[in-house]
């Protein structure tokens, strides 16, 4: 499912009207038809009931004007607040608002403060208010007069449905730009934001309704929209039935590096991971001294004991033997566990610039990594990176508040500079492609703020590419099912107290929940209303 930026909306827009013919008039009037039946859906008594619509002064408040009549004309008791004196309204806007008063609603003014002030008592009277002030465009912060609009709106208590996005939600980020509109349910045109998939933007915007405006698909299509959010079904068109005569041959053999004292358990995850993600054989390589405990934790993986370098840990002198470990091999999982030793840097260094099979690198890999970021340019196979935000800042020379910022923006710049795949995990997981595509991961829960999590996803996407997946569905694949399965474990369970290794058992169960359709997800709810 493709996901816009207010920028990609507002082309498809100009496009449908200017190539394709269909009026912006009429765009208009769908979109406010749409929104009226998705008000119904999740306010089915609201024929009963009073509504005020808050409208702005542009298109937004325009969509406003046409669910107003529309919620008149089934006999809603419905008013109309325009934040602005009539004559600012132009275009398609003006005219709705000029259709509104025909029909006799009356719309009052009120374009400051003092106006507003006289209006509050009766606006708070109303069993629903619609938020149909702001719209997509806004890139600054909300202040003023506004400000205290949408102040009023979040304390009054009173159900809010938001028109197109919240009013002051940032459509790339999710991000309030200093205040925001907390809605109850919002509908969106054509296609869902950014905003309204990215925390803390999905819980302003309360339940999505998609409202098909007409926009022809063959504009979808030449626009090339370049995010997306992961759904079940496509999920489901990977995940292909086995051949009856399929051995553990043709399934794929995963090599796994990591490791250290302390850190025995990271390793068997890791190993154990790509094993129920589908891969057919594991062997994991490990220090000499760690070797034992690593075979009592993973009964079900080859263990190649090497020799303990410093401390317990791999180093450099062991990168000829991984790679010579390699040859049959279809990908290398690197990092959980391994520590940071100097020595093990450099055995990092070695692997990611002579590895002939793809990489896959989390956790200690990834500190490592950043003591020699210039590595990247010498890699040979495609290389899929998994950091967290303080990770992920270590890679970027930056901090993690500044990650959390604008998570896309972060990983888009590192993957297209280092022609990497990078997974940037935390709420709503991003996936970012070498060539700057971008995917969204809905699945997962505050359950998930438990160790191990990633060893589990470093084992699941190795798991995938062994598989014969391509790195980049190798990452879709298992972000999606590691927070499915947590998600299925939530719903059973409770919502925390699970660990990583209760994801790692729970996968089979996943997998088949997806195969079956049984497992609903965000894309379920957001289902296109005309």
């Amino acid at each position: 499912m493709y996901i816009l930026t207010a920028d990609e909306m507002r082309e498809m827009d100009r496009r449908t009207i200017e190539n394709f013919g269909l009026p912006g008039r009429l765009l208009m009037e769908n979109a406010g038809r749409g929104a009226v039946r998705a008000i119904f859906s999740v306010w089915p008594d609201v024929y009963t009931r009073s509504a005020a619509v808050i409208a702005g002064k542009g298109n937004n408040g325009g969509d406003g004007f046409v669910i107003a009549r529309y919620l008149f004309q089934h006999g809603v008791d419905v008013s109309v607040y325009l934040l602005a004196e009539r004559g600012r309204v132009k275009g398609d806007a003006a005219a709705n608002l000029e259709l509104i008063e025909t029909l006799g609603l009356q719309v009052t003014e009120m374009p400051d403060e003092l106006s507003f002030s006289q209006y509050k008592e009766e606006i708070a009277g109303n069993d629903l208010l619609i938020d149909a002030i702001l719209g997509t465009g806004l890139d600054s912060e909300v202040k003023g007069y506004f400000r205290e609009v949408i102040d009023f709106m979040n304390n009054s208590r009173t159900p809010v449905f938001s028109v197109d996005i919240p009013s002051g939600l940032h459509t790339e980020t999710g991000r309030p730009c200093g205040i925001c509109v907390r809605a109850d349910a919002t509908a969106t045109f054509a296609f869902p934001k950014l905003g309204h998939m990215l925390l803390p933007g999905a819980e302003y915007t309360g339940r999505l309704t998609i409202v098909d405006i007409g926009i022809p698909p063959y504009i979808v299509q030449s626009a090339e929209p370049k995010h997306q959010l992961l759904t079940a079904g496509w999920i489901r068109s990977q995940l292909a039935a086995r051949d009856l005569q399929t051995h553990k041959g043709q399934t794929g053999h995963v090599l796994a590096a990591a490791g250290s004292p302390g850190k025995t358990g990271a390793a068997a995850m890791t190993a154990m991971s790509a094993l129920r993600a589908g891969a057919g054989l594991v062997t994991l390589a490990v220090a000499e001294s760690i070797n034992h405990a690593v075979e009592t934790l993973a009964t079900e993986v080859v263990t190649h004991p090497l020799a303990d370098d410093k401390k317990g840990a791999l180093g450099g002198g062991n990168a000829d033997e991984i790679l010579s470990l390699l040859s049959d091999k279809k990908c290398l999982a690197l990092g959980p566990g391994i520590g940071t030793l100097e020595t093990t840097a450099q055995l990092v260094g070695t692997l990611i610039e002579k590895s002939p099979v793809p990489l896959v690198i989390d956790a200690d890999g990834l500190n490592c990594l950043a003591q020699n970021p210039k590595v990247l340019a010498k890699k040979q196979s495609d290389l899929v990176l998994t950091p967290h935000p303080g990770e992920m800042a270590r890679l970027a020379d930056t901090t993690a508040a500044e990650i959390q910022e604008d998570r896309i923006a972060a990983a888009r710049e590192y993957a297209k500079k280092h022609g990497v795949y990078l997974v940037l995990k935390g709420a709503r997981t991003v996936a970012a492609m070498p060539d700057g595509n971008i995917f969204v991961n809905p699945t997962g829960n505050p359950g998930m703020a438990s160790g191990g999590m990633g060893d589990v996803l470093t084992g699941m996407i190795a798991g995938f590419i062994a598989q014969g997946k391509s790195p980049g569905i190798a990452c879709r694949l298992a972000v999606y099912l590691h927070g499915a399965s947590a998600d299925l474990l939530a719903e059973k369970r409770g919502p925390f107290g699970y660990i990583a290794t209760d994801i790692m058992t729970h996968l089979p169960e996943t997998i088949k929940a997806v195969k079956d359709a049984t497992f609903r997800d965000i894309a379920h709810e957001c289902r296109p209303m005309l």
